[in-house]
């Protein structure tokens, strides 16, 4: 069966990690691609690079615009064909952290950034949306010593807006949103997840 599920989180929320390992235990029993946003194809790859390390100033419409050319394209060649072949694509990031980051922490007009998002991704939601909470200054411990990208080096105030954002999100589709605590141990993490995505086989 198809199935699109997506991952959002914070700076250090250990998003990724848990990407991986649901990927990893889903190819047991299922075809599976993984992929992420801003990247996933030759194409938006060369965009999330300007997005995340161009020294560059980067405006926040910009910003809006970079981030769906990658989806518009990540969609057409990756995400649409794999779901209508009846595959589950698990993707790292995807329409709702351009409402977080570019709406709530830029501070973009939320009703064109929606508008925006719906033209690149045809109008196509996850089934699953899975947020990895935690607040900015527990995620920031996580990753010190690491170099930072553009969006790692705003100030707290920003992520907060980012975190508000996301939990807003959530609140106003409970049916889509698994909400976290990333501050839970990795394994007890795994356990929610898979407990939530085997609810969706089962139906």
């Amino acid at each position: 069966m198809s199935l699109f599920i997506t991952f959002e989180g914070g700076e250090g929320s250990g998003k990724s990690s848990q990407v991986a390992s649901l990927s990893k235990k889903l190819k047991t029993t299922s075809s599976v691609i993984l992929t992420r946003e801003p990247g996933g194809t030759t194409l938006s790859e060369h965009i999330r690079t300007i997005l995340k390390w161009t020294d560059a100033y980067i405006s926040p419409e910009t910003e809006l615009l970079l981030f769906n050319a990658s989806r518009a394209q990540l969609l057409n060649e990756i995400i649409k064909p794999s779901l209508t072949s009846g595959k589950v694509v698990i993707c790292d990031r995807y329409t709702d952290s351009t409402i977080a980051y570019q709406g709530f922490g830029r501070g973009l007009d939320l009703e064109i950034v929606k508008s925006t998002n719906n033209i690149a991704a045809q109008g196509l939601k996850p089934n699953l949306t899975i947020l990895m909470d935690i607040s900015p200054e527990e995620g920031f411990l996580r990753i010190q010593g690491r170099a930072k990208d553009r969006f790692e080096k705003e100030d707290s105030a920003f992520h907060q807006r980012v975190r508000e954002g996301y939990l807003k999100l959530a609140a106003e589709e409970p049916e889509r949103w698994l909400v976290i605590d990333a501050s839970l141990s990795k394994e007890r993490i795994k356990q929610i997840i898979w407990k939530k995505v085997s609810s969706l086989f089962s139906k």
